[in-house]
């Protein structure tokens, strides 16, 4: 099967993908690189985003790279000053970064469980959209893409807390597009099933349940992280989009139809 890929739709631009580490952050990483885009990776995951930076170069792909806790309260800085000092502009900002410690029962999510969704997805969504955008506006405008779930969209058992914190995304991300349309800042969210590591881990965990939900995709696979997911991103933030704003974007063989 061959991809579509317009090797120079993203020339001269810069974005920044948190997650990067793995799973979905670096496949849409690579796909942004692969179309001539200038990335700063960001992950906590010191060895981990080392080791992705070493893939992309051995494939001739340059990734710049933050080691940066989104936990912390100055995180938002830290990384716009990353990816100011690495490229002096920030065109893209890609929030796909989020930790959970489901999946189980909601009436076994602890504080420490919520917190911890809670504080890299919504949160640091909302804080990192807040410091690009004096930078974007400056600029003339930007995109931001933020990932979402259908978890949240649809609903999932034993992910309460994340389809929580999902939904939470997509609302500010609605609110930030119909605000900052007049800066040309444009935002949208993914919500993808793709072939990451925490999907891996739920086939070897719960081998039923994800036979189940492949078979609901009207597609019959499961999405690729960089062809599948990488490639809608990498439209969102290009040229290509620019009168695309404020819409949930289901990546997902077809399973989100309904919702």
């Amino acid at each position: 099967m061959t991809g579509f890929s317009h090797p120079l739709s993203l020339d001269g631009k810069t974005a920044i993908v948190t997650g990067a580490a793995r799973g979905v952050g670096r496949g849409i990483a690579r796909a942004l690189l692969s179309r001539g885009a200038r990335v700063l990776g960001v992950d906590r995951d010191d060895d981990g985003l080392a080791a992705t930076s070493e893939g992309f170069a051995a494939d001739g792909l340059d990734m710049d790279s933050a080691v940066i806790d989104l936990r912390d309260p100055d995180s938002p800085r830290l990384v716009v000053e990353a990816a100011l000092a690495a490229h002096g502009r920030i065109d893209a900002l890609i929030n796909n970064a989020v930790a959970t410690n489901e999946p189980k029962a909601l009436v076994d999510v602890t504080v420490d469980d919520y917190d911890l969704v809670f504080d890299t997805a919504p949160r640091a969504t909302f804080f990192l959209m807040q410091a690009v955008h004096p930078v974007m506006a400056a600029a003339g405008g930007g995109s931001i893409v933020n990932l979402g779930s259908a978890s949240g969209t649809g609903g999932q058992a034993r992910f309460a807390a994340y389809a929580g914190a999902k939904e939470a995304v997509r609302g500010m991300s609605k609110a930030a597009a119909l605000e900052w349309g007049r800066d040309d800042i444009r935002v949208n969210v993914v919500c993808p099933f793709a072939d990451s590591e925490g999907v891996q881990a739920w086939e070897q965990l719960a081998p039923k349940d994800f036979e189940r939900a492949v078979r609901s995709v009207p597609l019959r696979r499961v999405g690729r992280t960089c062809e599948d997911i990488g490639a809608v991103v990498a439209f969102l933030i290009s040229d290509d989009a620019g009168y695309v704003t404020a819409q949930t974007i289901h990546v997902d063989g077809g399973m989100g139809v309904h919702r």
